[in-house]
C-alpha cells in the first residue's frame, strides 16, 4: 500500500477543519495510508520583525527536516500548480518511484528554504494565501480524489 505523509507546522485548532481532515484521511484508507506528523509551531507573542521571522522558519525548517522520508514535495506559493488530473498522474509517477511520498507544509511564516532546497519537488494550490490548517483540508481532499481518479473515477467529476 501506498504511503503518504504529510508533515505539518502547528496544530489544527479549529474542529470543522479536524472533522474534514479525519473524513478524508477514513476515505483515503482504501487507497493509502496518509500519517500526518505535526511540529511544533515556533510563536513570538509580538508581531515579529524580519529576523525573527527567519529563526522562526529556521527552527521550524530544523524539526521539518527530521521528518522527511521518500519523495518529498513542499506545498509553496511558487511551486507548480497542477489540475486535479495533472495531480493524479504526479502521485501515479511519484508512488511508482519511490512508495512513499512527503508533502510538507509550513506554518504563518511559510518554509524555511532549507527545506524547499531538500524537495523533490514544488506544488502550489493556488497563488492565494490560505490559513496552514486550511490547506492541510485541502490537501487531504485532492490526495483522496486523486487517488479516485486513479483507481475508479467515481467521486471525480
Amino acid at each position: 500500500m501506498v504511503k503518504i505523509n504529510i508533515v505539518a507546522v502547528g496544530k489544527v485548532k479549529e474542529k470543522y477543519f479536524q472533522q474534514g481532515i479525519d473524513e478524508y484521511v477514513k476515505r483515503l484508507s482504501r487507497y493509502a495510508k496518509l500519517n500526518i506528523i505535526e511540529v511544533k509551531e515556533k510563536n513570538i507573542t509580538t508581531e515579529p520583525n524580519p529576523a525573527q521571522i527567519k529563526e522562526i522558519l529556521k527552527r521550524e525548517g530544523e524539526d521539518i527536516k527530521k521528518e522527511l522520508k521518500g519523495y518529498v514535495v513542499a506545498m509553496a506559493i511558487e511551486g507548480k500548480k497542477l489540475s486535479s488530473e495533472g495531480f493524479a498522474s504526479f502521485i501515479e509517477k511519484a508512488t511508482n518511484a519511490c512508495g512513499e511520498i512527503t508533502f510538507v507544509i509550513g506554518g504563518s511564516y511559510g518554509l524555511d528554504d532549507s527545506v524547499k532546497v531538500l524537495a523533490s519537488e514544488k506544488i502550489s494550490i493556488s497563488d492565494m494565501t490560505f490559513p496552514h490548517t486550511l490547506l492541510r483540508l485541502i490537501l487531504s481532499e485532492q490526495l483522496y480524489r486523486a487517488f479516485t481518479i486513479l483507481k475508479d473515477g467515481k467521486y471525480h467529476k
